[in-house]
């Protein structure tokens, strides 16, 4: 026993010796990436600043004893349910490109030019001009996009305005690359608008660009043209680029339209961020792109399409096969998968809407008018034993087996996003859960119920 204890004691020496070094001719020098895990961006970006890991966090509170089923109600991926599969004549331009044989090469950094093409054409249907396969930069889903064009536009002094609250994979990469965040409201009370006043009073000389998401994740608003024109001219006024993130791209129901905010690239350049993932239900296919709608050419005469195509040189590319199959699943896939597709969010967007109605710990300012969430606020001062948003959210997994996303990682603290995006049932399953956890920790001396 004390001989064990004697080799643990050396072991740990040695171990101690190896990182710090022990003044001995033979030891190593002090290892230089030994830091604090704490200290370094990646670490912070990572933990902090991701719905993955918030969700796997929480989704370790569940009680693996309750034999309920887990209901997902935290991220946006509603292809494991039967009813939201993608559409066939998508899956069979995948299938098809494989069969050909000739696509398991490297593609060019930029993308495959068929499939450049084919998307240049189908984004201008909704533009005022056309766009030009060069305007169009393929990527690694949306994910890659926000990573190019946030690592092009990071100079040392620099910083870029964010919304509040906001997909937090921005600020993320922003921290990366040394890249300074400001934060302007989106106001609740007006359909979650950006507030424009805000948005001036944090712009300085050194601000590149602003980041605007519509249709919008976390709050499930659509922006109108009257509200998307003061937005870009207020870009224009500060001299900034606009990064338009429109992954959740005409997902939209009611009597919402979805207008591209390259609408307006000739206020105002704009690079728009999107993907296949949310409109054809297929995230794990890992296909997006950046355009560039910027019909005066700023972006070209200060190079920043040149900075995204190097940056794209020496990154990753999206699978050949799944760009090779883009032409056809653009040209294919026929608009009966698209409405059936938002007729089932529509239909659980009203059931989320109108349930919340009645769990008193929860008030949603806004009925949501696309992508695949609604945001809500909680009623703290109505519970017992709940401290915040994270508090709920990892309580409510292990009592109830729902998971959902604290809004303090959407940067709305004691807010909650919710998804829509799943099958009926078990959205009113989650939402009849949550009201029993929100029953059962209502303060005692409250009168009414919850």
């Amino acid at each position: 026993m004390a001989t064990t204890h004697h080799q643990n004691g050396a072991a740990a020496r040695a171990a101690e010796d190896g990182i710090k070094g022990n003044g001995n001719g033979n030891a190593a020098a002090e290892w230089r990436f030994a830091r604090p895990a704490k200290e370094r961006a990646l670490a912070a970006a990572g933990d902090k600043m991701s719905i993955r890991a918030v969700r796997f966090k929480i989704s370790a509170s569940v009680d693996a004893r309750d034999p309920r089923p887990v209901l997902p109600l935290a991220h946006g991926d509603p292809s494991v349910f039967p009813a939201f599969r993608t559409a066939a004549e998508a899956e069979e331009a995948v299938a098809a490109a494989l069969r050909t044989g000739k696509l398991n090469c490297y593609p060019a950094g930029v993308g495959l030019p068929d499939a450049r093409r084919a998307l240049a054409k189908h984004l201008s249907r909704d533009l005022p001009y056309d766009l030009s396969s060069d305007d169009i930069f393929l990527t690694a889903g949306g994910t890659q996009a926000i990573e190019v064009v946030i690592s092009v536009l990071a100079q040392p002094g620099t910083n870029i305005l964010l919304p509040r609250p906001g997909y937090p994979n921005y600020e993320a990469r922003a921290a990366l690359n040394n890249l300074e965040v400001r934060r302007f409201d989106l106001i609740p009370e007006r359909g979650w608008e950006i507030d424009i006043d805000s948005l001036k009073s944090i712009a300085d000389k050194n601000t590149t660009a602003m980041i605007i998401i519509n249709p919008n994740n976390p709050c499930g608003s659509v922006y109108t043209r009257e509200h998307l024109t003061k937005v870009a001219e207020a870009a224009r006024k500060l001299g900034i680029l606009v990064i338009a993130d429109e992954v959740y791209g005409n997902l939209v129901f009611g009597d919402s339209q979805f207008i591209p905010m390259g609408v307006f690239g000739h206020i105002a350049p704009v690079l728009s961020i999107g993907s296949l993932s949310k409109r054809w239900i297929v995230p794990g296919w890992r296909l997006g792109w950046v355009a560039a709608c910027d019909p005066k050419k700023i972006l070209q005469q200060t190079k920043i399409l040149t900075s995204i195509t190097n940056f794209l040189n020496v990154s990753t590319d999206p699978a050949t096969f799944i760009q090779g199959a883009l032409p056809k699943i653009l040209e294919n896939t026929k608009e009966d998968f698209f409405k059936r597709i938002i007729g089932l969010l529509e239909e659980t967007s009203e059931i989320c809407y109108r349930e919340i109605k009645d769990i008193k710990c929860i008030t949603c300012p806004h009925k949501p008018e696309g992508s695949m969430f609604v945001m809500v606020k909680l009623n703290l001062y109505l519970l017992e034993g709940i401290h915040d948003d994270i508090d709920f959210c990892c309580k409510l997994a292990k009592e109830e087996s729902v998971i959902l996303c604290p809004g303090s990682v959407l940067g709305m603290e004691n807010w909650v996003r919710i998804t829509f995006a799943i099958d009926s049932s078990s959205l009113l399953d989650g939402l009849e859960r949550i009201k029993s956890f929100c029953q059962r920790h209502k303060k005692k001396n409250m009168l009414n119920g919850i």
